[in-house]
């Protein structure tokens, strides 16, 4: 079963992250920092998923492949890719609303689990952020290591 939802997907390294947030949230905006730096674009505003052998796979309706909205320039073709794994989900809140050291949290998506972050899209160390959090999810790293959670005897404050 497909399910198409608002959001923007990136590959990083082969790992879809998906970028979800209302309109205006800065969903392409960091997705075009990403793509700056070495991304291919998945789909921008809406995106296909899809389970297929037991991961969820995100593709661009065929109308929007390869196109970004760049906010106050266009809509541009930069580089693409036609589907990836999703690795990650990354909501977008306000500045100051992500927690400092959250609580490892799943989504359901097409009935399968996929990690999720809270990032802040316009800090700076956005992209940087969500590329980290990526490769650890890709890689089923947790993302506080159990020998910190040992160190600060089980919290993470």
């Amino acid at each position: 079963m497909m399910v198409s939802l608002h959001a923007t997907c990136v590959s990083l390294a082969g790992a879809g992250v998906l970028l979800r947030g209302p309109s205006g949230a800065g969903k392409s905006d960091l997705a075009l920092r990403l793509i700056d730096g070495g991304a291919l674009l998945i789909a921008d505003d809406r995106v296909e998923l899809e389970e297929k052998d037991g991961r969820v796979h995100a593709r661009a309706p065929q109308e929007l492949a390869g196109l970004l909205e760049v906010r106050g320039v266009g809509i541009l073709p930069v580089p693409h890719a036609a589907d990836a794994p999703l690795a990650l989900v990354a909501d977008l809140v306000g500045s100051g609303e992500a927690d400092r050291l959250p609580e490892p949290q799943t989504v359901l998506l097409c009935g399968l689990p996929v990690p999720r972050v809270a990032i802040a899209p316009f800090e700076a160390s956005a992209p940087a952020k969500l590329r980290l959090a990526a490769s650890a999810a890709a890689a089923g790293q947790p993302a506080v290591p159990p020998r910190f959670t040992a160190i600060a005897g089980g919290r993470h404050e």
